[in-house]
């Protein structure tokens, strides 16, 4: 019998999770798909929204306030990437100016530092800012970093402290018990006391197996463009002043020196519907210039796009089922999520977990995880020093972002590790560069295939079923 079973190994699941896992608990995490985070964590803006833009006395701006203060002290735990870079929201006329005064207003009620800066002003810290831009509203305490690392490391955390991971694991049905819930699977049947839906797009589903339903989950697709490193082209999150479609077409810089451009905003009918689109990136293309000149579109390496829970509700909804006790939903979690993940998962312990459970700190836990090793990120002492202990950190894979074989299999040996090139792209950024792996992903494979012990042509890219080579040809 588990304690708690949650549905969902995003970032809010897997947060979740690792919370969890501080206390005498028995809890299972599980995802239908291949890896951590492969939903909408693994596609958005990876921007840590400092709290102004949701409207007040809602879920939204309590958990992102709460959410955002979080981050630098988990991040400096798990040794995730976590860069404080500001945002701009950019006005173009004077209504647009209003709305920045409503913005402004927010972020001091809420203690969130601001400035106004002159459309000259801030073309002297972004000289790629369009001249049509009159003035900006700065938020200097926002943050980016790179979401499924954070995710895949509060699993691991929560792995280390006995959370039961199940991957490839769909729930097909959640019955009630007399002590709580059977949650029935693909795979095997879990007894649990309390259930909690983090599926993202399917929290609208899952919700229906237990009772009825009273939100509307639509998936809407954000599409984007990710621009090399040498571009060097914006410093600052910008926005345009957001609208009722939401934050609008960003210019975004990442972690590592990319730039995302996106998303558009459009409702789909399918939740497996990841696929780029012309239209879609048209609006993009054309909407980034409303802030921006100069787009070095001549620079795009790849494009993506991603699936958001946006739901019938304009709010969050996280709150124990009124039909169904015991069963907690963390659903409709759209912009600010990300940002609001680490407030969404103390809340549910805090404020409806402890009347539930026993929350009994066990002193055996540990919070933190090691530093991975990243090669290019150590002087040439330490370099030479980790080579001498173990060569394969000497044969560079991905030329473009200089990863090494020793990262690589540390990947995959890790708790947690990469089942696919896509698992291992996502905790070491093979592929990742400039020629997205059109070099290393064939020796990928090779060391996927020898570290798991099965051939190449059963190493997949992503999920159980998406085999790479098809047949041996020579």
């Amino acid at each position: 019998m588990y304690d708690v079973v949650i549905i969902g190994a995003g970032i809010v699941g897997t947060m979740l999770a690792r919370d969890l896992s501080r206390y005498r608990l028995k809890v299972a995490l599980i995802d239908k798909e291949n890896d951590i985070a492969d939903g909408a964590t693994m596609a958005n803006s990876a921007i840590v929204h400092t709290g102004y833009d949701p409207e007040d006395n809602t879920m939204k701006a309590k958990m992102n306030v709460a959410g955002a203060k979080l981050y630098p002290s988990i991040c400096k735990d798990l040794h995730c990437a976590y860069k404080v870079i500001g945002a701009y929201v950019a006005a173009v006329d004077e209504e647009e100016e209003a709305h920045q005064y409503v913005l402004a207003a927010r972020a001091e009620r809420r203690g969130i530092p601001y400035a106004f800066l002159s459309g000259e002003e801030a073309r002297k810290e972004e000289p790629n800012l369009n001249e049509s831009i009159t003035r900006v509203l700065s938020f200097p305490t926002t943050a980016i970093i790179y979401p499924w690392e954070v995710a895949i490391a509060c699993a691991q955390v929560a792995v280390n402290n006995r959370t039961d991971l199940f991957l490839n694991t769909e729930c097909r049905d959640i019955k009630r018990t007399a002590d709580g819930y059977t949650v029935i699977t693909d795979n095997q049947d879990m007894e649990t006391r309390i259930v909690i839906n983090a599926s993202g797009i399917g929290a609208e589903h899952i919700y229906s197996m237990v009772g009825k339903p009273n939100f509307h989950i639509t998936p809407r697709k954000g599409e984007y463009f990710v621009i090399d490193q040498s571009a060097d082209f914006v410093h600052h999150v910008v926005f345009p002043v957001p609208s009722s479609k939401g934050k609008g077409v960003l210019a975004v810089p990442t972690v590592y020196g990319n730039t995302l451009l996106g998303p558009n905003s459009d409702y789909v009918s399918g939740t497996i519907d990841t696929g780029d689109t012309f239209q879609g990136l048209d609006y993009v293309r054309d909407n980034i210039n409303r802030t921006m000149k100069s787009v070095p579109m001549n620079k795009v390496i790849r494009t993506f796009a991603g699936l958001r829970p946006s739901s019938s509700s304009s709010d969050f909804i996280i709150e124990e089922a009124a039909d169904a006790p015991g069963f907690i939903n963390a659903a409709s979690i759209e912009s600010p999520g990300l940002a609001s993940a680490p407030g969404i998962s103390r809340y549910i312990i805090d404020e409806i977990l402890k009347d539930r459970l026993i929350l009994e700190e066990n002193p055996e836990a540990v919070m933190t995880r090691p530093a991975p090793v990243v090669m290019k990120d150590l002087n040439n002492e330490e370099r030479q020093e980790m080579i001498r202990k173990n060569p394969a950190y000497g044969r560079i894979i991905c030329r473009c972002e200089q990863i090494s074989e020793g990262e690589i299999i540390d990947c995959i040996r890790a708790v947690c590790g990469a089942r696919s090139v896509k698992g291992v792209k996502k905790r070491v950024r093979p592929g990742m560069g400039r020629c997205q792996g059109g070099f290393c992903e064939p020796r990928v494979v090779e060391i996927l295939a020898r570290e798991l012990h099965i051939t190449p042509m059963e190493v997949v890219l992503d999920s159980k079923k998406s085999e790479i080579i098809e047949k041996e040809n020579r």
